[in-house]
């Protein structure tokens, strides 16, 4: 698959309608928003990026194909959490997943973090294997604030 078509930016004002659609979209596709998204999603600003997190966006020629977060946290094991990863359904299958996950490692070890925490759920497959081909392993009991939640991973950076 050829990804020279992809470029991944840093999120800008521009980029916060699309952040918010495409997470949405996923969430109510399988599950439903819940508090913290309503919370992450209507202001990256003060709950991402202000936190010392980042948004990348992969874009395909001036569309933005994906998004996601590498969220600052303040815990003793985990440095940062990957979140809110979305990418439009017209380009899935092209790798943007792959290529915001690679990005947002890099970004993360650039900000000298040692591992990278994220949460998910089972039913998405295609995630999970994503996950686990970017480095992640399961975290055994882990707790979530997300109902949706039902599996924990770890990237060792």
């Amino acid at each position: 698959m050829d990804t020279s078509s992809v470029h991944i930016v840093p999120f800008g004002p521009q980029y916060k309608t699309a952040f918010r659609d495409l997470n949405k979209a996923w969430i109510e596709q399988y599950f439903r928003m819940e508090s913290g998204d309503f919370a992450s999603l209507d202001h990256p600003e003060t709950y991402i990026l202000d936190k010392g997190g980042h948004i990348l966006v992969a874009k395909w020629g001036d569309q933005v194909a994906g998004v996601c977060a590498l969220v600052k946290m303040d815990h003793p094991q985990f440095d940062y959490e990957l979140a809110k990863m979305a990418v439009d359904p017209q380009f899935q299958g092209k790798k943007i997943g792959w290529k915001l996950g690679q990005a947002i490692l890099d970004k993360a070890r650039s900000l000298g973090a040692q591992t990278v925490y994220l949460e998910s759920n089972t039913i998405l497959t295609p995630a999970i294997n994503l996950y686990r081909k970017l480095g992640f392993v399961e975290v055994p009991d882990a707790s979530s604030p997300y109902e949706r939640s039902n599996i924990q991973m770890q990237c060792k950076l």
